[in-house]
């Protein structure tokens, strides 16, 4: 089913879903399905599935030369979704980035997501490789994500790269965004972002998932000016507790958001990392608890692969 029918089917009540990173190469799918089982009492009627673009590894020879080989560390997006959808019988979105792909595998992976029975995409750029300092697109790939929107919407309506194929058949996918409420880093400004958001939604987007925040303000201020600007589309909260009290650095450094004073000054006033973790859940209750009275579609949370943290504020939330 499609994102969008499952919130229309929820007759305004907030949903819950979550994502997760696929098995790294070499690892079964034990991790995963340990990584859901605790969740699925709360009945999500879907689950993200992150795709995680190459990076480099340097191997030595024996005469000691280094060669610089790709390495895709976590490579079976689409076999997860597979899995999940066959084990617990529900919808499972694929993450489809731009880097690390061409157009023609880009294609022959949204063939697979169909013949699997596969209704939804999240389409991102994605990020840089860590060993660049900026984005570098795939030869014959996309550079932008409205790029690979595009290719997904073509492909909705029968046209594929190549028109000596023939009749196609139309694919009928439901296509997500990311939306950033604190602005995305590379943008010069908020009103930018919102353009190209609305690009995507004229373009064929019907869904879109928020970057994680702290501040339920800057989400409403987001949805707000999103109807303003005729981007009138379920807008999802993604979210994450803080769990740690390193956090309070590295996710403004990675994510590039802000975390209210209030919690990081009650982060900081921990004495140790359980009592940090205990407020990080707190907050979040709490700020679910408000998302929910403010009407969001879905609480969709990152898990990273530990369940726990989530557990138990979908307990106090639902």
């Amino acid at each position: 089913m499609k994102i969008i029918d499952h919130i229309n089917n929820a007759n305004g009540n907030t949903l819950f879903s979550f994502e997760l990173l696929p098995p790294i190469k070499g690892q079964s799918i034990k991790g995963i399905f340990d990584a859901i089982d605790p969740l699925m009492e709360f009945n999500p009627p879907f689950i993200d599935v992150t795709y995680l673009r190459e990076d480099y590894i340097y191997k030595q020879h024996a005469n000691g030369l280094l060669e610089k080989v790709a390495y895709r560390k976590r490579p079976s997006t689409v076999a997860t979704c597979a899995a999940i959808m066959n084990k617990y019988k529900v919808d499972a979105v694929p993450h489809l980035i731009c880097g690390g792909f061409t157009k023609d595998e880009t294609e022959n992976a949204l063939i697979d997501m169909q013949f699997l029975g596969i209704d939804n995409v999240l389409v991102l750029r994605g990020d840089a490789r860590k060993s660049d300092s900026a984005f570098i697109p795939t030869p014959d790939g996309h550079s932008f994500a409205s790029d690979l929107l595009g290719q997904v919407a073509d492909m909705n309506k029968g046209k594929y790269l190549h028109d000596d194929m023939g009749t196609s058949e139309r694919t009928d996918f439901c296509i997500g965004v990311a939306g950033y409420p604190e602005k995305h880093f590379e943008s010069p400004n908020l009103d930018t972002d919102f353009r190209y958001l609305k690009m995507k939604v004229d373009m064929g987007a019907e869904f879109i998932v928020t970057q994680m925040f702290f501040d339920n303000s800057k989400y409403k201020e987001f949805v707000d000016k999103c109807r303003a600007n005729g981007i009138n589309i379920p807008i999802i909260p993604g979210l994450k507790p803080i769990t740690n009290s390193k956090q309070l650095v590295s996710l403004p450094k990675v994510f590039h958001l802000d975390i209210p004073l209030p919690l990081s000054e009650a982060v900081q006033a921990c004495s140790n990392e359980k009592d940090v973790k205990a407020i990080g859940i707190e907050w979040m209750i709490s700020q679910c608890k408000e998302l929910k009275a403010m009407g969001a579609p879905v609480l969709h949370f990152y898990t990273m692969g530990n369940p726990e943290p989530t557990k138990k504020i979908v307990q106090g939330v639902f």
